[in-house]
């Protein structure tokens, strides 16, 4: 069977969201990075949407068009301004070294109104929870926590200085919104995938905890952070409160997160406040 077509893989539920998009794609420009071999860049391409596949290596991508263009997020996507209605980055922010800058990046190249999708492991679940309390690994008993054996996927310097880490870099919701937010991003929607059998058996065990604890200190902290007003941090904590105790999350073995871009990058950062005081 193949991975599109596969409920155990990501790509099974990626190719169910191209496809429930119908028409939209359309003579739509669309950047697909990391393209791998190219399989979602091919579902694209039948949808009719112009697709520019990039990887950093692109020796691994499969189709003989489009072309799949090398690219290194930390030097930037090798595309203009503004031009993309979307960027799908399928398992590929779990690598990125800098996750901000990537996020960054990827509002640049975005039309304003433009979709972001981001799928990766779901470092959320209660599971990886677990996982992380008991070995800060993955997977724990299956997979040892990242280290300079495991953790190096591909190194060639004939064809990149860049160095492909394996899943060091692994994100968590609230983690994913707060760079996405700073970004210029909104989460539009969360697509359920798949519910993990740990995570299924630990929920009745665990939530209640979870949701008491959240609910506690979200009910604090309105209380305090005096820079803004009460509508800010009312919208604001409400929605951390809502992805912390969401079902889907917890038990979810995939997080598959679309965003709008609904501001430039440079006019986020106009209007950040600090916590600190200025020198």
């Amino acid at each position: 069977m193949q991975h599109e077509d596969n409920p155990k893989s990501i790509k099974y539920y990626v190719k169910r969201w191209i496809l429930a998009k119908g028409s939209w794609w359309e003579n739509k420009i669309v950047i697909d990075f990391p393209a791998g071999n190219g399989v979602t860049t091919k579902l694209l391409h039948e949808a009719k949407a112009k697709v520019v596949p990039m990887d950093l290596f692109p020796e691994y991508y499969q189709l003989s068009e489009p072309t799949c263009v090398r690219a290194n997020i930390r030097e930037g996507l090798p595309i203009e301004n503004a031009v993309s209605d979307c960027l799908v980055c399928q398992e590929g922010i779990e690598h990125f070294s800098d996750q901000f800058s990537a996020l960054q990046e990827f509002n640049r190249t975005l039309k304003m109104g433009g979709t972001l999708l981001i799928t990766t492991p779901n470092y959320s679940n209660l599971r990886s929870r677990m996982s992380y309390l008991l070995m800060e690994s993955e997977r724990f008993n299956d997979i040892m926590p990242p280290n300079e054996l495991d953790s190096i996927w591909m190194t060639n310097k004939d064809l990149s200085s860049e160095i492909y880490f394996g899943h060091i870099f692994l994100t968590g919701i609230q983690k994913l919104r707060a760079l996405a937010k700073l970004s210029g991003f909104r989460i539009e929607k969360i697509h359920f995938t798949r519910a993990k059998s740990t995570s299924v058996l630990l929920f009745p065990f665990l939530y209640p905890f979870i949701y008491l604890s959240n609910w506690w200190t979200y009910r604090k902290n309105l209380k305090k952070n005096e820079l803004f007003d009460e509508a800010a941090k009312q919208t604001t904590y409400q929605e951390i409160f809502k992805l912390a105790v969401s079902r889907k999350i917890l038990i979810g073995g995939d997080l598959m997160v679309e965003f709008v871009k609904e501001k430039n990058y440079d006019d986020v950062i106009h209007g950040l406040r600090s916590q600190h005081k200025v020198f």
